[in-house]
C-alpha cells in the first residue's frame, strides 16, 4: 500500500457515524489526530489502524500514567512480551527510576532508547496507535521520540486533545500530519441518535447543543427529559454525563481561560473587541488557547466569538452562584458597546425583586425589535415579565403576552411556553386575556403543538359566548386539522363558522383571516368559488394587522404561482417580505421566502430562487421552526439550479422531519421533491415508490386541484419510463379532466409532454413530436419547463430517426438552461447533444465505435451478409451477429437499411 493511503478518507467506507478524516496527500506515515473529549478520535485512529493493512499496537496511557516517568515505554515493552529487546527494555525500566521517578544518569537514558530503537526494529510489520497520548509521560515520549526516527517506515497514529508540537515538534516526527477530528453534521447525528427517536426539531437542538461531538450528543439524548431553563437562558443544565464531558473539555485550558469564557457565555454575541476590554491585551493569547482546545470559533473577519457547542457556555454559566453571575454582569454592562446589550446585563445585574429591572428589559425589548433583533427582544420582553410583580396583574399579564409573540415571531417555543404559563397561572386573568395567551401559545408552537385536542377544548370553553375570539380559535383549528389530520373538507368548514362568527362579532380582521382560510381549502377541494372567496377576503379593509403569510395577498401570490404568473407573484410578494422581515416573523418571512423562491424559479431566475431558498433554509435552521417547509422549497431550487446531491438530502430530511412531526402537507410535497429528483437522476423506479405515496396521500387529503402541486405529469412520465404505459395513459386522462373542469389551463403543457411520451413509447413520433412543438410554444414564459420540453423533443427526435431536428431542440434546451443557470439540466442537455453529435456525417469514422464495431458496419453497410463478414474478418458468425447489435444500439437503429444511410461504406 503506497505511503498516502494510509490517510484517505475513511467516511465513505464507516458510513455517517465516523467524523470525516481529510485526505492528506503529503505521503505521511506519521498523524495525529486531535480533537475534544468524545469527538471520535479512539474511532477513527482504529479505523486509520485497520486501513493500513498490518497489525495494530495500541498503547492508551491513562491519566495517572501522566506523573510516572517511563509508564509508556513499559506499555510497549509489555505489549510485545516474546520479543528479545522488549525483556531487555522491561528489566532495563526496572532498573532506571530512582525515587523521583527520572532516569538517574544520561548513561541509562541512552540505554533506553537503544533498547526501544531495537525494539522496534525487531518488531513484526504493524501500526502504532498511541491513544490519548496527551497522557504520554514527557520521559517516554522523549525516548520514542528519538527511536521513531531510527524506524521511519513505522506507521504512527496518536489521538491527543490539543494539538501541542512543542518547539522541538512532536515526538511522532518531523513529518507528522496534524488532523482535527471535524465534529458530526447534522445527518450524522440524526444518524447516531436514531434508537432514540427523536423529532427532527430535538436533533437540531442537540446538533447544536453538542456541537457535533458524538459523546455528548449521546449525553444529550440519554438525558430522561430537559430540566428547566434558568431565567433568560435559552438552553437547559445540563444533564450529569453531558456535565462530566464538558468539564473534561473545559479542563484542557487554564483558569484564566475559563474565566474569558465565562464573560463571553454570558453575553449573547460576544465579540474579541468585548472581550478585549474586559480582560485587556491577555485577551488575544487566552482565547487563541480556547480556540486551540476546540472550544471557541473566531470569526477572524468580523471578530465574533462563538462556541463550538453551546453546551459549554451553559456549563460555565450554570456553575455560577447567583451573586457572581451579577457581578459579571454587572462589569459586562459596563464593558458592553451596544445600548440594548447593556441594558441586558444592567437588567441581568440587578436583583430579580427589583421593580425598576422589569421596566428596563421591556424599553430595551422594545429597542431590539424595532432593529430587527428579534431573539434579543425574546429574551427581553421574558425578562420583563418575569421582573414584573404579581401585584401589577395588568402590566404583568400585558408583558407575558408580548413575550409570547416575540417568542413566537423567532420560533422560541420554550420561552413561549414559559411566558404563556404566567398569563394562565395569574388570578387575576380575564377570559379575554385567557384566550389571547391560548392563541400566542398555538401560534408559538406551531407545528409542534402537543395535547391539541385539551388546548383547544380549553380556549374554546373560555371564549365561549364571544363570537370574535371563537372565530379566531376556529382559524387556528382549521389549520390543525389541514396541516395534521389531513382532512380539508373538516378545515373548510372550521374555516367558514369562524368567517360567519367574524362577521357576526363585525371583527373585519378576523373576517379577513378566516375568509382567507376558506378559500385557500377551497382551491385545494377544487371549489369554483374559491376565487370569490378570496376576492371578499382582499376587499376588507383589517387585512394589514394579520400575519404576513396569513393574509389574503400572500394567499393570492400562491394562486398565481398555481397559474403559472409567476411575476404577478413576485410583485405581490416583495412588499410583504419587507413587512414580515419589519415585524419579525420568523415563520412568516420563511413563508415569504419560499414563495419568492418558486416564483423566481418557475420565471428562470435561478440565482435569485437560490438567495431565497438558503435565507429561509438558514431561517429556519436558526429557530424553533419546523425544517419541512423550507426542505422541501431548497430541495426544488437546489435540484434545477445547482446541485442534486444537495437536493435529495434536503428532500429526504423534509421527508423525515414531515412524518416525525405528521405534517401531510408537508410531507406529500417533501416526498413530490424526491420523486421528481430521482427520476430527474435516472432512477424511476425509486421515483415510482415516493410518486406514488404522494398520490395516495393527495387522494386521502381529498386534494383535486391538479394545479396546486404537479405531481400528475412527473408520475406519468416515471410511469412511461417503467413501461407502465397504460397506468400513465389514465393518469393523463384523469388529470386533464379535473384541469378542464376547474379551467386550470396551467396544468395542459405538462400533461401534453407526458402524453407524447406515450405516443412516443408507442412508436407514434410524428405525433408525439407535434405535442411538444405545440406545447414549448405555449411555456414561453417559463423558460425552464419549455426547456424540459424542448429535451423531451429532441429525445422523441431522435428516436423518430430525425437527428438534426434532435440535435436542434438539444441545443434550444441546453441554451435556455445556461442562459437561467439551471445547471444540472444543462449538464443533462449538454450530454444530451454529445450523443447526437457523435453520429458520423458522411465520410467520418463514428468515434463511439471500436474499431472492429466500424469495420464490421461499414461492411455490413456495404451489403455484405453475415457469412462474408466473418470470412472477411476471420471470426465465426456469431461474433458478427453480436458485434452488429452493439452498432445498432450505439447508433440507435433497427435494421440494414437504416445503417446503409447513416454509415459510409468500407472503399478498398
Amino acid at each position: 500500500m503506497p505511503d498516502s493511503a494510509m490517510w484517505t478518507n475513511a467516511s465513505h467506507e464507516t458510513g455517517p457515524l465516523l467524523p470525516e478524516v481529510p485526505e492528506n496527500g503529503h505521503g505521511t506515515r506519521r498523524v495525529v489526530l486531535f480533537g475534544p473529549p468524545g469527538s471520535g478520535k479512539t474511532t477513527a485512529a482504529g479505523f486509520l489502524g485497520r486501513q493500513s493493512g498490518l497489525p495494530v499496537l495500541r498503547l492508551a496511557p491513562g491519566p495517572q500514567d501522566a506523573r510516572v516517568a517511563c509508564a509508556g515505554l513499559l506499555e510497549l515493552a509489555l505489549a510485545l512480551p516474546a520479543l528479545p529487546a522488549a525483556r531487555e527494555l522491561t528489566a532495563a525500566l526496572d532498573e532506571t527510576t530512582d525515587r523521583s521517578g527520572s532516569p538517574d544518569d544520561v548513561g541509562r537514558e541512552l540505554r533506553l532508547r537503544r533498547l526501544t530503537a531495537a525494539l522496534l526494529r525487531e518488531a513484526p510489520p504493524m501500526t502504532l496507535v498511541v491513544d490519548n497520548a496527551q497522557w504520554l509521560d514527557h520521559a517516554s515520549a522523549a525516548v520514542l521520540g528519538w527511536a521513531l526516527r531510527l524506524a521511519p517506515d513505522l506507521p504512527v497514529i496518536a489521538t491527543e486533545r490539543v494539538w501541542r508540537p512543542g518547539a522541538a515538534g512532536h515526538w511522532c516526527g518531523e513529518d507528522t500530519s496534524a488532523v482535527r477530528i471535524p465534529a458530526l453534521t447534522t445527518s450524522q447525528v440524526a444518524t447516531l441518535l436514531s434508537p432514540y427517536r427523536l423529532a427532527p426539531r430535538e436533533v437540531t437542538r442537540i446538533h447544536a447543543h453538542s456541537g457535533g461531538n458524538p459523546a455528548l450528543a449521546l449525553a444529550l439524548a440519554d438525558a430522561p427529559r430537559p430540566p428547566a431553563a434558568r431565567e433568560g437562558e435559552s438552553e437547559p443544565v445540563l444533564p450529569p454525563a453531558a456535565h462530566r464531558l464538558v468539564g473534561e473539555w473545559l479542563g484542557e485550558v487554564p483558569a484564566q481561560v475559563q474565566d474569558l469564557l465565562t464573560f463571553a457565555a454570558l453575553d449573547d454575541r460576544p465579540d474579541l473587541e468585548l472581550l478585549g476590554r474586559l480582560v485587556g491585551p491577555a485577551a488575544e493569547a487566552l482565547l487563541a488557547q480556547a480556540e486551540a482546545a476546540g472550544l471557541l470559533d473566531i470569526g477572524r473577519a468580523d471578530g465574533s466569538v462563538r462556541f463550538t457547542a453551546s453546551a459549554i457556555g451553559t456549563e460555565l454559566t450554570t456553575r455560577l452562584p447567583g451573586d457572581a453571575r451579577r457581578l459579571l454582569h454587572a462589569r459586562l454592562a459596563e464593558a458592553s458597546h451596544d445600548s440594548v446589550r447593556r441594558d441586558r446585563h444592567t437588567v441581568l445585574a440587578a436583583d430579580e425583586a427589583d421593580p425598576l429591572s422589569g421596566h428596563r428589559a421591556a424599553r430595551a425589548a422594545v429597542r431590539a425589535r424595532q432593529r430587527g433583533d428579534h431573539a434579543l427582544a425574546a429574551e427581553l420582553s421574558f425578562l420583563a415579565a418575569r421582573r414584573t410583580s404579581h401585584d401589577h396583574g395588568e402590566l404583568l399579564t400585558e408583558r407575558a403576552l408580548t413575550a409570547v409573540r416575540d417568542a413566537a415571531h423567532y420560533g422560541d417555543l420554550p420561552r413561549g411556553r414559559a411566558a404563556a404559563r404566567l398569563v394562565l397561572g395569574h388570578d387575576t386573568t380575564t377570559p379575554e386575556q385567557r384566550v389571547d395567551a391560548l392563541i400566542a401559545l398555538i401560534d408559538a408552537s406551531g407545528r409542534h403543538l402537543h395535547g391539541a385536542d385539551e388546548l383547544f377544548a380549553d380556549a374554546l370553553h373560555t371564549a365561549a359566548g364571544r363570537p370574535g375570539l371563537t372565530a379566531q380559535l376556529l382559524i387556528r383549528q382549521s389549520v390543525w386539522a389541514n396541516v395534521n389530520e389531513g382532512d380539508p373538507h373538516r378545515a373548510c368548514a372550521l374555516a367558514g363558522r369562524a368567517t360567519a362568527l367574524a362577521e357576526t362579532a363585525g371583527d373585519m380582521t378576523t373576517t379577513a383571516m378566516a375568509l382567507t382560510m376558506q378559500a385557500r381549502l377551497q382551491r385545494v377541494l377544487g371549489h369554483l368559488d374559491a376565487g370569490t372567496t378570496l376576492s371578499r377576503a382582499l376587499s376588507l379593509p383589517g387585512a394589514a394587522s394579520i400575519p404576513v403569510n396569513g393574509t389574503p395577498q400572500h394567499l393570492a401570490a400562491r394562486h398565481a404561482l398555481f397559474d403559472d404568473q409567476p411575476d404577478e407573484a413576485r410583485a405581490t410578494l416583495l412588499p410583504l417580505l419587507v413587512e414580515a422581515e419589519r415585524t419579525g416573523d420568523a415563520e412568516a418571512t420563511v413563508d415569504i421566502l419560499r414563495s419568492l423562491a418558486e416564483a423566481e424559479l418557475r420565471a428562470g431566475r435561478c440565482a435569485r430562487a437560490l438567495d431565497h431558498a438558503d435565507r429561509a433554509q438558514a431561517l429556519t435552521d436558526g429557530t424553533a421552526l419546523s425544517a419541512a417547509p423550507a426542505c422541501y422549497t431548497s430541495a426544488l431550487v437546489e435540484g434545477t439550479a445547482r446541485r442534486t446531491d444537495l437536493a435529495l438530502v434536503h428532500a429526504r430530511r423534509g421527508v423525515d422531519t414531515a412524518r416525525q412531526e405528521d405534517n401531510k402537507v408537508f410531507l406529500s410535497r417533501n416526498l413530490f421533491a424526491l420523486g421528481h429528483l430521482l427520476l430527474a437522476t435516472g432512477h424511476p423506479k425509486e421515483a415510482l415508490e415516493a410518486l406514488e405515496e404522494v398520490r395516495a396521500l393527495e387522494q386521502l387529503q381529498q386534494v383535486r386541484d391538479p394545479s396546486v402541486l404537479r405531481w400528475h405529469p412527473e408520475l406519468a412520465e416515471t410511469l412511461i419510463a417503467l413501461g407502465h404505459l397504460d397506468q400513465a395513459q389514465s393518469l393523463v386522462e384523469d388529470t386533464r379532466r379535473a384541469a378542464d373542469e376547474l379551467g386550470r389551463d396551467a396544468v395542459i403543457p405538462p400533461l401534453e409532454r407526458a402524453q407524447a411520451l406515450l405516443d412516443a413509447a408507442r412508436g407514434h413520433y410524428d405525433t408525439a413530436a407535434r405535442r411538444l412543438t405545440d406545447a414549448a410554444d405555449r411555456l414561453h414564459h417559463l423558460p425552464l419547463e419549455r426547456g424540459r420540453t424542448l429535451l423531451a423533443l429532441s429525445h422523441t427526435e431522435r428516436r423518430g430517426r430525425r437527428r438534426a431536428s434532435a440535435r436542434a431542440a438539444a441545443q434550444s434546451a441546453a441554451d435556455l438552461f445556461t442562459a437561467h443557470q439551471a445547471h444540472p439540466w444543462a449538464e443533462t442537455a449538454a450530454h444530451t447533444l454529445r450523443r447526437l453529435e457523435a453520429v458520423p456525417t458522411s465520410g467520418d469514422a463514428h468515434p463511439r465505435l471500436t474499431s472492429a464495431e466500424q469495420r464490421c458496419a461499414e461492411l455490413a453497410a456495404a451489403g455484405a451478409s453475415n457469412r462474408d463478414i466473418a470470412t472477411t474478418l476471420t471470426v465465426s458468425i456469431k461474433t458478427v451477429e453480436a458485434t452488429l447489435t452493439r452498432v445498432y444500439r450505439k447508433l440507435g437503429l433497427h435494421s440494414r437499411f437504416q445503417l446503409a444511410h447513416t454509415v459510409t461504406p468500407a472503399r478498398e
